[in-house]
């Protein structure tokens, strides 16, 4: 194996990606946050259609990850070529036909979520710009995961490192209006992310073809590979459709918020979610590259490694994981000062971190063996049991408990530790079942 390809090796990098790239949108809305907080709001918002977006993007990133990975353990290189030709292909076709969507109809699709006045306005604006440029997320999201199954995980690390200083910058001097630049408010953190990936995408794409692969791998499209596209799709499409529908589930309760609860809600529900996002993304980190080394075990036909792989992520995941979320607990409300001083929002946020510890409990199992179970090739199970849980248990319980029972954004918070606790216990007893074992797609002959 490759001294890439370890669990330390390619976590690390991961992680410090992962992180920096969440402080892309963590700095958009604390910059913004500065600016006003009905402008904050309306990024946010915004951004729970972006990341529909870019969950439909890895139907074909994902699986790349996972194809690649199997072939590479199988000792079949051409296929994996084969395999990041059709990625990039396909990622470019889909990304630029919903950046025409979203460009018509991004004003409509914030209605629809229940946006009104100036969040609805300043969000419709955010996303005409982002959304029309949706598709150079998809075509970084393929070449990120090119690069990762190969074990470059530092490469897309620096990469992300530029893209956030860059995207910090620009944020900086556009919503603020500085070195004579006028204030443009949602409009500048607009462009400025725009501008990060574009910048992103020329960097990777010039790294990936100079010392991954060769332009010459698109000629493995002819004749066209329709096995090798049956496969993408066959384990892309029950992993995104999951998280897709995670996502859809979100918009419901960001709905159910707009509708049923205040502006307070909303806005402390905005800045709890930008804080918790770093309380899992060490767990989210070693899964992905968990995910990689499964894939590349099956490949090669040693399910116990496999097995040792995924077990010994999911132990340092929980310690690291609730070793964060409990000490969060002593000083959640100078956390959520970070954002604002009105005392009502930071009493509203402040009051979920208890709650949240059992979500990132039962997250964790999620991220960590849900990533196994995939990069194993076994997707559909996980996908049946997370559509029918995030619908049922953390969609239907986040209304009941916020709004017949009267608990409000608590309820909502009590409704997704259900669910991601259930999920959590139904993924372990399908990973000790060994059923994963013989769902590889690529093998050793």
């Amino acid at each position: 194996m490759d001294k890439r390809m370890n669990l330390l090796s390619l976590t690390w990098p991961i992680f410090i990606e992962n992180v920096l790239f969440m402080l892309l949108g963590f700095i958009d809305i604390l910059v913004l946050s500065r600016y006003n907080d009905i402008a904050a709001s309306a990024v946010s918002a915004a951004n729970q259609v972006v990341s529909i977006c870019n969950l439909v993007f890895s139907i074909i990133s994902g699986a790349t990850a996972i194809l690649i990975s199997q072939s590479l353990g199988a000792d079949k290189q051409e296929t994996a070529s084969m395999i990041a030709a059709l990625s990039m292909l396909f990622s470019t076709i889909i990304g630029l036909v919903i950046s025409g969507l979203i460009a018509l109809f991004h004003h409509p699709l914030l209605a629809f979520l229940g946006a009104q006045g100036q969040i609805l306005e300043n969000g419709s604006e955010y996303l005409l710009i982002v959304g029309g440029f949706i598709f150079t997320q998809a075509i970084l999201n393929s070449v990120t995961a090119i690069l990762r199954s190969h074990g470059y995980t530092k490469t897309s690390m620096y990469v992300t490192a530029i893209m956030n200083i860059l995207n910090a910058v620009l944020d900086t001097v556009f919503v603020l209006g500085l070195f004579g630049f006028p204030s443009l408010g949602v409009r500048g953190v607009a462009i400025a992310t725009t501008l990060a990936r574009i910048a992103g995408i020329c960097i990777l794409c010039w790294i990936l073809f100079h010392s991954v692969e060769d332009l010459s791998i698109f000629r493995l499209l002819k004749p066209f590979p329709h096995e090798e596209s049956r496969k993408l799709l066959l384990v892309g499409i029950p992993s995104a459709f999951e998280t897709i529908n995670y996502n859809i589930a979100q918009l419901v309760v960001t709905s159910i918020i707009f509708h049923f609860l205040t502006d307070n809600d909303f806005i402390a529900k905005t800045y709890f979610s930008n804080i918790v996002i770093f309380f899992y993304v060490f767990s989210n980190s070693i899964a992905q590259a968990a995910q990689i080394l499964v894939g590349y075990h099956i490949g090669n036909r040693d399910t116990d490694s496999a097995n040792r792989v995924c077990m010994h992520s999911l132990k340092v995941s929980l310690v690291i994981a609730m070793s964060i979320s409990i000490a969060a607990l002593f000083v959640r409300e100078p956390l959520m000062r970070i954002f604002t001083q009105d005392p009502i929002i930071v009493s509203l946020g402040a009051s979920l971190f208890f709650i949240d510890l059992f979500v990132e409990l039962g997250r964790t199992f999620n991220i960590v063996v849900i990533n196994g179970l995939r990069g194993a090739g076994d997707t559909i199970f996980p996908s049946v049991v997370a559509i029918f849980s995030m619908w049922i248990v953390s969609t239907l319980g986040a209304y009941l408990l916020a709004v017949p029972l009267g608990l409000g954004l608590p309820g909502i918070w009590i409704a997704f530790a259900a669910d991601e606790c259930l999920r959590g216990v139904l993924m372990q007893l399908r990973w000790n079942s060994g059923k994963w074992k013989t769902k590889g797609l690529y093998s050793k002959a």
